[in-house]
């Protein structure tokens, strides 16, 4: 650990360096894992007002609650509890005060299941008497922009300061949106770039399928992912599609070209973050800082750096898959068994990438566009409807998690996880028009009742 730490420290002198690090992530196929993330909305049940940091009823308490009961170990910035960390695993806040489990990188999506009902147990047990709970939603469906509480973290209030200045939906990204991703590995450069490309291409379809942010301020916005929509305007220097990743010669080198261009929200020094200034990261590496010349930056910066940038698919020593929102505890699961069936075994691989390989940039582009307004209904180029190819991609990620062959106590393998994607695919029914339909009839065009039919602690109790 000493040797590793100390070796983030050494100053960043060549641009081999920055490749070298993407290289150390590749592992061989019996060491691939998979990794899933999560976010959710806590709320109030007496009112259903958003969760503050500070109070009987705050988030900070949820995290101490945590830490006492369950060995959970706090992380602290400025004496605040921002984070738990155990093993691999992290427990962390968003600027709104969404919670993230941040799971450990795990071999089977049953393994991803029993980590997440633990997790949700133990919020259930922490949370009950404090009267909060969670919601599994992309957007936050009733309160304002105003209304929602901020975290104390560094970082995020200077996010708060320099986002709004490129993108007008740059603040109701950090507060009123929630996710879900999987996180994935490579053995090699060359398989790294498949995977990227092969990922990028289907992230409309990602989207699609996890639909599930049809609200804002209490009303229908319009789309069926709007959270999709808020990322098309937060920042583009740092978030969307990288076409450069459909281009032949696509590798570790290239993308620190795209990195070293971004500009830095932020420095990590001694304890507290520094605004970036906008300057991008190669100025820091040509030791050209304005405020501090001659200054190199670390291994430690770098990876800093690389936390800042949110494309559709990140890359870090490993693949992350950005394209889908959150959604209740039943469907968390769908999206890591997705990409493991379709990215871990190669018969499967290509015949995703032979499904979309012939699109042109601009199709892509113009699917990036639609797909938050239109969802399941989007056009492909050949001018068929997305949910028809997106069944297709099913069927190939059943081939290829049928072929890993992982089995739970019970004997499934893990195909049992694309069961509630095969029926969204095939009623051509999302999530978002499930609330909507709802919104529209029993709910008698209110949103609150959202609240308690999709919310965490309840689905716990049905699945126990």
């Amino acid at each position: 650990m000493a040797d590793t730490l100390s070796s983030k420290k050494i100053p960043i002198t060549s641009k081999n360096q920055l490749i070298s690090w993407f290289e150390a992530g590749c592992k061989p196929r019996k060491s691939w894992r998979v990794g899933t993330e999560h976010e959710k909305f806590g709320f109030c049940t007496s009112d259903l007002s958003p969760i503050p940091y500070e109070g009987e009823k705050g988030i900070k308490k949820v995290l101490q609650g945590m830490a006492a009961n369950f060995g959970w170990q706090p992380v602290e910035e400025e004496g605040e509890i921002i984070a738990l960390k155990k093993g691999a695993a992290a427990v962390t806040l968003e600027p709104g005060g969404q919670l993230e489990l941040s799971g450990a990188p795990l071999e089977t999506i049953h393994q991803t299941q029993n980590e997440i009902n633990e997790h949700l147990s133990q919020l259930a047990v922490v949370c009950r008497t404090m009267q909060v709970t969670f919601l599994g939603i992309g957007v936050q469906p009733k309160w304002a922009f105003e209304q929602i509480p901020w975290m104390p973290k560094g970082r995020y209030r200077i996010m708060r300061h320099y986002l709004p200045t490129k993108g007008r939906h740059s603040l109701d990204m950090m507060t009123r949106t929630a996710t879900v991703q999987a996180n994935l590995d490579y053995s090699s450069e060359a398989d790294m770039a498949t995977k990227f490309r092969l990922l990028m291409a289907l992230q409309p379809m990602a989207t699609a399928l996890f639909a599930n942010s049809p609200f804002l301020d209490g009303k229908p916005n319009g789309f069926q992912s709007f959270r999709a929509e808020i990322w098309r305007y937060t920042d583009p220097d740092r978030c969307g599609w990288l076409p450069f990743v459909f281009e032949n010669s696509f590798g570790f080198e290239q993308y620190v070209d795209y990195a070293l261009k971004v500009p830095m929200l932020f420095r990590y020094r001694e304890g507290r973050y520094e605004a970036g200034g906008g300057i991008p990261f190669q100025v820091f590496m040509d030791g050209k800082l304005p405020d501090q010349p001659g200054q190199l930056p670390t291994l430690e910066d770098w990876e800093t750096h690389l936390s800042t940038l949110f494309p559709d698919v990140r890359l870090k020593q490993y693949l992350e898959a950005r394209g889908a929102d959150a959604g209740n505890s039943q469907s968390l699961c769908a999206l890591p068994a997705l990409w493991k069936g379709l990215l871990y075994d190669d018969e499967a691989c290509q015949a995703a990438w032979d499904l979309v390989s012939d699109w042109s940039l601009e199709e892509r582009a113009r699917i990036l566009e639609e797909v938050p307004r239109l969802g399941l209904n989007t056009k492909t180029p050949d001018g068929a409807l997305l949910k028809e190819l997106i069944i297709n991609l099913l069927k190939w990620s059943q081939a290829g998690l049928a072929a890993q062959d992982c089995r739970n106590g019970e004997g499934c393998d893990e195909t049992i996880y694309l069961k509630s994607l095969f029926a969204i695919a095939q009623s051509g029914i999302s999530p978002a028009d499930r609330l909507l339909q709802a919104y529209h009839g029993r709910w008698n065009q209110s949103v609150d009742p959202v609240f308690q039919e999709e919310e965490f602690e309840s689905f716990f109790a049905k699945c126990k």
